[in-house]
């Protein structure tokens, strides 16, 4: 009886998951909404005097998008203002929805890989699992990638999709 050789484990191909990458925590939003008079109006001194008053350590450690949820005209100063206050005790600040400050946060991470362990190798980018990876992240880390694997591959190491390969 011959052994079973596990061809996939042998193939030095590595896997890369995506999944780290996409799994944002420690995000809050500061909405400037409930400090307009009416949900249209910020008036200046009344815009000051609530942040003065409001509770800043919710935001503490947290990436923090600063953004407007009704449709109003906000002076620039209002979102620096309130930036200046963040800025302390948040991990970053960031002018605009929840979802793209995600999208920041993850094409971050994914610029910030490690490339030394990929030079001239057979890479899979996983393309099955639990946490669904956003479209983005597949671009961007294909063109990370690119220039130094052997060859980029989607899918799972034992059914994939060859995406490139050089020559």
């Amino acid at each position: 009886m011959e052994a079973i050789i596990n061809k996939v484990a042998e193939s030095g191909i590595i896997t890369l998951d995506l999944a780290p990458y996409v799994n944002i925590e420690d995000t809050a939003v500061f909405d400037l909404k409930p400090f307009l008079f009416r949900e249209m109006i910020l008036r200046e001194k009344d815009y000051r005097a609530a942040l003065q008053t409001h509770d800043w350590s919710q935001y503490a450690g947290k990436h923090v998008a600063v953004l407007c949820s009704v449709d109003a005209i906000i002076p620039v100063w209002a979102y620096m203002l309130a930036a200046t206050l963040l800025q302390p005790v948040a991990a970053s600040v960031y002018f605009g929805t929840l979802a793209e400050l995600e999208k920041e946060l993850i094409l971050a991470r994914i610029k910030d890989t490690k490339l030394e362990e990929y030079v001239d190798k057979r890479v899979v980018i996983k393309g099955c699992g639990d946490t669904p990876i956003p479209d983005y992240a597949y671009v961007a880390i294909t063109s990370l990638l690119r220039p130094v694997v052997k060859s980029l591959m989607y899918g799972e190491p034992c059914s994939t999709v060859p995406v490139y390969k050089r020559k």
